[in-house]
């Protein structure tokens, strides 16, 4: 059985829910908002950011829960649902690609803004150039550990919400009110679309949320950190992203400021956003890489350096420009994770840490099931590709829930009357 972390390593809830808020306040969440307001009216899609984002928590306090009561992270929570080797060489390497891939566009989305940002006052700064600045700056912050996240938080978090509130304000002046007011969307959305938007901008974050609650000391603090950290800064995210799109015609902060003659706060807010959403990008595609290589914890910097610079070597190359639909799809086959996770800690073992043990080689009940989860979530995305073919409905929360029901009827099925997790996940 693991012990929990030492007192050194413990974070209160207050210092997680600032690295929640610090990594929903991007850039991407202000798009979801430019995106869902394109096609229905605000209310709509304020209730979609609340609704979506409550199912985004209540994944992250299961998941972070199990880790809290563990002392260790997702991947290896996930040894037992899995297997050791499962967990390693098919797991730990999704989340290890989803992450180093999702630094590298935060890298290169930063690093465009910020050589943009500098052609204004006639310095010309390439933007591999600038994406290769932005992506060792952000990574040398992810180096030192989830302290220094915290207090890169505490300092980026204020300002970013300032930043966002300011904009808002801004935007709603000067007869931006009356637009929002009498806004009829040209096109339609339909509300469960909306909701896959938003669940998906952020399912990545649900199913790591262990590499962080690691360090809380109960259950509550889980929660309490999900909650304060992700509902309120994702719902002003969306919201302002959907006014900033109407009022300014684009939900891209760093160009609305510069429209406003306030370059400088614009780069300041975009900067703070990618840089405290890719601390947590690195963090856990180091933890990922440890698992996948059995590396040993005394070298997580190494790893997180490794997350971090290959992450930073693609955003500088651009070749990020043609992995953003790999993306899109490794998107939609991370989210049944969690659905496996959940089924085995919460529902066959109850919740009970005793039960929990690491099994080796490969689980093939959890692999099998997480497996027709992210097939079926996967399709829709990979129809994208081809319009010419039957569109079918993104919905994240499929793949989920179809992972969870399969592995709770395999383990039925294997376990007979009994539900010994140990002897069923032994076999």
């Amino acid at each position: 059985m693991t012990e929990k972390k030492s007192v050194e390593q413990t974070q209160s809830w207050q210092s997680l829910a600032f690295v929640w808020t610090g990594a929903m306040i991007c850039v991407p969440s202000l798009l979801v908002g430019g995106t869902l307001i394109s096609g229905m009216p605000l209310w709509e899609a304020i209730l979609i950011a609340l609704l979506g984002y409550g199912v985004i928590v209540l994944f992250m306090i299961y998941q972070g829960m199990q880790s809290s009561d563990l002392g260790i992270p997702a991947v290896s929570v996930a040894s037992q649902v899995f297997g050791e080797q499962g967990s390693k060489k098919i797991i730990s390497i999704l989340l290890a690609i989803a992450c180093l891939g999702w630094f590298g566009i935060q890298a290169n989305v930063c690093g465009a803004a910020f050589s943009q940002f500098l052609g204004i006052y006639g310095i010309n700064l390439p933007v591999p150039v600038s994406s290769l600045i932005w992506g060792v700056i952000m990574l040398l912050s992810a180096i030192y550990g989830i302290r220094i996240l915290s207090i890169l938080n505490y300092i980026a978090v204020p300002v970013l919400l300032f930043v966002c509130i300011y904009g808002l304000v801004v935007s709603l002046n000067d007869g931006g009110l009356a637009i929002v007011e009498n806004y009829k969307p040209a096109g339609s959305m339909s509300f469960m679309t909306g909701l896959a938007i938003t669940i998906g901008s952020f399912a990545l974050g649900a199913v790591i949320a262990g590499d962080y609650s690691q360090y809380t000391k109960s259950r509550k603090d889980v929660v309490k950190a999900a909650i304060v950290g992700i509902l309120p800064s994702g719902v002003l995210m969306i919201t302002v992203g959907a006014v900033l799109a109407l009022t300014a015609g684009t939900a891209d902060i760093s160009v609305v400021f510069t429209n406003l003659g306030l370059p400088v706060l614009g780069i300041i807010g975009l900067i703070l956003a990618a840089w405290t959403t890719n601390a947590v990008n690195a963090f856990s595609g180091g933890i990922a890489i440890i698992n996948v290589f059995n590396i040993s914890e005394k070298y997580h910097k190494v790893a997180v350096a490794v997350a971090g610079g290959l992450g930073t070597i693609l955003a500088v190359i651009g070749i990020l420009n043609h992995f953003v639909p790999i993306m899109s799809v490794l998107s939609a086959m991370v989210p049944p994770v969690a659905g496996v996770m959940i089924a085995s800690y919460w529902i066959v073992q109850k919740g009970d840490k005793s039960k929990w043990a690491p099994v080796s080689g490969v689980n093939w009940l959890g692999v099998s099931s997480w497996l027709v989860g992210a097939v079926i979530a996967g399709i829709p995305v990979i129809l994208t590709f081809f319009p010419e073919l039957p569109q079918l409905p993104n919905q994240p929360l499929i793949g989920i829930i179809l992972s969870l029901a399969v592995y709770l009827i395999g383990a039925k099925v294997l376990s007979g009357k009994t539900n010994n997790v140990e002897n069923l996940e032994g076999k």
